[in-house]
Formats: C-alpha cells, sequence, structure tokens
C-alpha cells in the first residue's frame, strides 16, 4: 500500500448546465428562452497536516444541504488532516446583457411601488440593479448533482497529490533512518573500549582513595581486590550502552517495514519517533567518552528531522 501525506491540493470543476427554464409563472423574475444561460460549478480542496480529521466547507447558501453528503465523501476518503472544501460557481450569460421581459419589469414595477407606499424615501431602482434582476439565476437542484460529480473527481485528485507527497516523504524518511544505522554503527565498536578505559580509571581512582585513606593497612588485599572488581563491574554496566543501541536499531528496522508496508502509519510512526528519542537521550546521559557524547547530538539531530517528517504522514 502506497504512503499518504497528509498535505496536498487538489480542484475540479463540472458543467456548464443549461439554466434555460420556460416556466411561465406570472411572478417568477427568471429570463425565459432568449434570456437562458451556461453554468459550471467549481471545487477546490486543500490539505494541511492535523493530528486528527478536520473538515471545513466554504460553501455559496444555496448549496449548504449538500454539506452532510460532502462530509461522508471525505470522511470515507481521509483518515487524518485538516481538509478545506471550496465551491463556487460561475454563470456565463448566452447574450452580452440580459434581456428583461414584460412581465419581468411590471413585477418590478409592482414591488417597487409597494416598497415606495410603505417607505417614501426609498430609492428608486438603478438600470444596474433592474438588470441584475433580470439576469438568469442557475437554480441550485440543477447543480447539486454536477456539484457532488465534481466533488469525487476532487477528492481522488487530492488523493494522488496527498500519495505522491507521501512517496517523496518515505525517501526522505529512509534516508534519515539510513542515516541513524550509520550513527549506530560508529558507536558500537567504541563501546567495549569505552567501558574498559572508563574501568581502568575507576580502579586507579579506587587503590587512590584507599591509600589515601589508610584502609589498605586495615583490610586485607585480597578483600580489596574483589571490592574494587565488583565496584568497577558494576559501573561497567552502568554506562555500558549497547542494550540502547540495540533497541534503537530495532525501532529503526520497524520503522523501515512500516515505509515499506504502508497504509495508515502516522500514529505508528509517531510513537517509534518518541522511543528512538528516548534511546538516544539515554546513550547521551550515560556516554563516557566524548566520541559517544558527538554521535547522541547527531542522533537526535536527525531524529528531529524525522519527527518534522512524519508530522505529514496519514
Amino acid at each position: 500500500m502506497p504512503v499518504y501525506s497528509m498535505t496536498g491540493f487538489a480542484s475540479a470543476s463540472a458543467g456548464p448546465v443549461s439554466t434555460h427554464e420556460t416556466a411561465p409563472a406570472a411572478d417568477n423574475l427568471a429570463p425565459r428562452a432568449n434570456g437562458s444561460a451556461n453554468a459550471s460549478v467549481s471545487i477546490e480542496l486543500r490539505s494541511v497536516n492535523g493530528r486528527f480529521l478536520d473538515l471545513g466547507f466554504r460553501l455559496p447558501d444555496e448549496f449548504r444541504s449538500l454539506e452532510p453528503a460532502l462530509r461522508d465523501l471525505l470522511s470515507t476518503a481521509f483518515k487524518r488532516g485538516k481538509i478545506e472544501l471550496r465551491l463556487s460557481t460561475r454563470t456565463e450569460s448566452e447574450t452580452q446583457w440580459p434581456q428583461p421581459q414584460p412581465d419581468q419589469l411590471n413585477r418590478l414595477v409592482r414591488l417597487e411601488s409597494t416598497i415606495q407606499g410603505w417607505l417614501p424615501k426609498a430609492q428608486a431602482l438603478s438600470v444596474n440593479e433592474i438588470l441584475h434582476w433580470c439576469k438568469g439565476s442557475t437554480t441550485s437542484e440543477k447543480l447539486d448533482e454536477p456539484a457532488l460529480e465534481a466533488a469525487k473527481r476532487c477528492i481522488a485528485g487530492l488523493r494522488e497529490a496527498r500519495e505522491r507527497e507521501g512517496a517523496r516523504l518515505v525517501t526522505v524518511l529512509m534516508e534519515r533512518v539510513d542515516r541513524l544505522r550509520e550513527l549506530a554503527a560508529q558507536a558500537e565498536p567504541l563501546v567495549p573500549a569505552v567501558v574498559k578505559r572508563q574501568q581502568q580509571r575507576f580502579l586507579d581512582r579506587w587503590t587512590e582513595a584507599l591509600e589515601a585513606s589508610g584502609a589498605a593497612q586495615t583490610i586485607s588485599r585480597e578483600a580489596l581486590q574483589e571490592r574494587a572488581l565488583n565496584e568497577a563491574a558494576a559501573y561497567s554496566i552502568r554506562i555500558d550502552v549497547a542494550e540502547e543501541l540495540a533497541r534503537l536499531r530495532s525501532h529503526l528496522d520497524e520503522i523501515a517495514r512500516l515505509l515499506k508496508a504502508g497504509g495508515e502509519l502516522g500514529k505508528r510512526l509517531d510513537f517509534l519517533i518518541q522511543e528512538l528519542l528516548r534511546e538516544a537521550n539515554t546513550l547521551g546521559s550515560k556516554a563516557a567518552a566524548l566520541e559517544l557524547t558527538n554521535i547522541s547530538v547527531e542522533m537526535k539531530v536527525a531524529i528531529e528531522q524525522l519527527r518534522e517528517q512524519v508530522q505529514n504522514i496519514e
């Protein structure tokens, strides 16, 4: 399965749809046969990363009834991300200017007269306002089906865009995984030498402390030697980071497996990144040599880069 990013953009349009109407109603302000127009609907989807699925809609009022259907389509296609859907319409008249019909003008005159009877100070209609009211208007019912069809195509386009972005993210993530493996490989041969060096340093300080305190004169040499070796062994265990390196490699193998398998893995990767950072922090706190400390710092940088990219995976 592919890996999907939560970042993407897509757009789709449907139409034109003829808005020609022949309804003979006397009170209808829509144009007749010679005032027909073509209308189209456009949909844009913008997606960014989000912890959960967060849907936002910017719809004209006449399309508010489509929101539940659009929400179902998006919820089925996506599981995470902040997604915004924008719907807009465009009407292109077949003539350059609307052609007002006598019944339309009569209706406007009656309405204007009624309003001015109640509100004497109301201004008369301008030519621009008359043309606006007489121009063709597309009913939402005519565009509901094209809008849903455009939404389906736009969702498919967004999934393709998020898949392409996801493929690029996998490449970046695998580069970081390989870098962490290199750092772990650099640290592994240093561990035995560092432990041995620190153990010898501990024994030297132990001997110096015994001589300074005079304990060597009251306790047998064999007992002192046995106690020194036990303390040195305990100290070497505390500074040994082989276990942390083994767990770190195991987490890296699991991340690589998940990226290869694909699917919805963003939350699982988040958890593994936290575990990687835990091991790197432990490595830094237990490091008894500058070489291991430097490797720990480089690991933390690579892990933070991993974290930033994982935040964009669905």
